[in-house]
C-alpha cells in the first residue's frame, strides 16, 4: 500500500499542472536523472533525462547501448484537469462580499464545485522573468443557492453570474466604491504569501482546487477518492513504471519516455500540449544526439510504440443504460483498454495485442471500453500523438466513476495494476 500512500500525498502536492510537471520532475531528479536546459546542446548520455516546460514534463532513460537502431517506447499522459481559472483582473465587490472572477477551464462538473473550499495554485510571473509556484489554501467557496429560494428544485447556472467565487466579506458599512478601495485584492494575498512587492507581479496561471485531501473510503478501504485523478493517476503511474523500469535493469536499447502534457482538457492545442512540438522535438534531439540523420530518425520512429494513459469511464450502477451492455469495464477490474472506430482513441488491432501480452507479462487483468452508439465518445492525447508522429499509440487507462467531478473515485488494486502493466510495456 506504500505506492498508494505516495499517490495520495502526490495528489494532494499537485493542485495545478505546474504543480505536477514539479512534483514527477523532482522525484526523477532526486533518483539521479539530470536536468536538461532546452536552449543548451542536447544530452543523450546513458542514463535518465528531464524538461519541465511550464505545466508540461518530459522525462527518458537512454540505454547502455541506444543509438539508431533503437527506437522510442512512450507513456504519454496529461497534468491538467478541468476547474476554473482566475481572471486577469479578478477582484470585485459585491452586496457585502469580495469575489473573484473566474473562467471555466475544460469540463466540469460544475454542481461538484459549489460548496467546496476551493484553493488557488499554479504559476505566478514576475516582472523580472522570474517564476514561482502557488498554492493559497482553501481561500474560495462557491455557494449554492439555499433550496428555499428555488422554486423551480432543479439546478441552473448561469455561468458568468452564478460562479463567482466568494473570498471573504467586504466592509459593508461603507458606499461599494470605498469598500472596493479599502479591501485586499488577490494580487496583494498572491504577494504576501509568495513575500514579494505587489508591484512585482507581472501575471499568474492559476486554477482552482479543492482543498479537501485524498482519502481512502469503502468497506474495504479500496476506494480512492480525490480531485483530479484524471488524469494524475496516469501521470504517478506512469512516474512509478519509469523508476522501476530502470531500477530493473531490464531495459531493452529502446529509450523509455514519460510525456506528461498539459492543456488536454481544452484540446492539447499549446507549446505544452500533445499538439504542440514538445514531444517531436524531444525524440528527435535525442535521436540527433544519438547519431542519427533525418532517414534514421525516422526509422526510429517506425520502431516506436506509444501507450497513451488516461482515465476510463466505468460502468455506473445508477446508470447503466449510458454503456454498451457487452463492454462495460467496472472499478476493480483492471486497467481498461480504450477503443473507438471514429478514432476517438488511437487503438487499433496491433497495440491493443501490445499492451495486452504487457498485461499478461505483469499477471494484470484486462478490461475493454467501447462507447454505446448512443452516447458521445471523448478523446485523449493519444489521438493527437498518433497523427503528429506516426506511432502507433493504445489509449488505456483505469476505471472511474465521477471523471470531471470535483472528487473523483478509483479503485486502489486498478492504480497498482496499471502501473505495473506499463511497466511491463516498458521493459518487454
Amino acid at each position: 500500500m506504500n505506492e498508494i500512500n505516495q499517490f495520495m500525498d502526490f495528489l494532494d502536492a499537485a493542485p495545478s499542472s505546474f504543480h505536477a510537471a514539479h512534483a514527477v520532475a523532482d522525484r526523477l531528479l532526486a533518483s539521479g536523472f539530470q536536468k536538461q536546459v532546452e536552449d543548451q546542446p542536447w544530452d543523450a548520455s546513458p542514463g535518465g533525462h528531464v524538461i519541465v516546460r511550464d505545466g508540461a514534463v518530459l522525462a527518458w532513460f537512454v540505454p547502455d547501448d541506444a543509438g539508431p537502431h533503437s527506437g522510442f517506447r512512450i507513456i504519454g499522459s496529461h497534468t491538467d484537469s478541468p476547474g476554473f481559472s482566475l481572471k486577469p483582473q479578478p477582484d470585485s465587490t459585491q452586496h457585502g462580499w469580495q469575489q473573484l472572477g473566474v473562467e471555466i477551464y475544460g469540463g466540469p462538473i460544475i454542481p461538484s464545485w459549489f460548496d467546496r473550499e476551493l484553493t488557488l495554485a499554479g504559476q505566478v510571473i514576475f516582472s523580472d522573468g522570474s517564476e514561482r509556484l502557488l498554492n493559497t489554501g482553501p481561500i474560495l467557496r462557491i455557494p449554492h443557492l439555499a433550496i428555499h429560494l428555488d422554486s423551480s428544485k432543479e439546478f441552473s447556472v448561469d455561468k458568468q453570474q452564478h460562479l463567482h467565487p466568494v473570498m471573504g466579506l467586504a466592509d459593508a458599512t461603507t458606499d461599494a466604491v470605498s469598500a472596493q478601495a479599502q479591501q485586499v485584492g488577490i494580487a496583494s494575498i498572491i504577494a504576501g504569501q509568495l513575500g514579494v512587492a505587489e508591484s512585482d507581479i507581472a501575471s499568474w496561471s492559476l486554477i482552482t482546487a479543492p482543498a479537501q485531501p485524498a482519502s481512502l473510503f469503502g468497506v474495504n478501504a479500496d476506494l480512492l477518492a480525490s480531485s483530479r485523478m484524471d488524469n494524475l493517476s496516469s501521470v504517478f503511474a506512469s512516474m512509478v513504471a519509469l523508476e522501476r523500469a530502470v531500477a530493473s535493469g531490464d531495459l531493452s536499447s529502446d529509450i523509455a519516455v514519460l510525456a506528461a502534457f498539459d492543456h488536454e482538457e481544452v484540446g492539447s492545442a499549446s507549446t505544452t500540449g500533445a499538439q504542440g512540438p514538445i514531444l517531436a522535438e524531444t525524440l528527435e534531439r535525442t535521436a540527433t544526439a544519438l547519431g542519427a540523420d533525418r532517414e534514421s530518425y525516422l526509422q526510429m520512429l517506425r520502431r516506436s510504440s506509444c501507450v497513451s494513459a488516461d482515465a476510463a469511464h466505468s460502468i455506473h450502477p445508477n446508470y447503466a443504460e449510458k454503456h454498451d451492455p457487452h463492454n462495460p469495464p467496472i472499478i476493480g477490474g483492471g486497467p481498461v483498454t480504450k477503443i473507438n472506430s471514429k478514432q476517438r482513441y488511437a487503438s487499433n488491432a496491433r497495440t491493443i495485442a501490445m499492451w495486452e501480452n504487457a498485461c499478461r507479462a505483469a499477471m494484470v487483468p484486462i478490461q475493454n471500453y467501447v462507447s454505446k452508439n448512443s452516447v458521445p465518445c471523448g478523446s485523449t492525447i493519444g489521438p493527437a500523438t498518433a497523427t503528429a508522429l506516426g506511432i502507433d499509440t493504445v489509449d488505456v487507462g483505469v476505471p472511474m466513476l465521477s471523471m470531471h467531478s470535483a472528487r473523483e473515485m478509483i479503485g486502489v488494486h486498478d492504480q497498482l495494476w496499471l502501473s505495473q502493466a506499463l511497466e511491463s510495456y516498458l521493459i518487454n
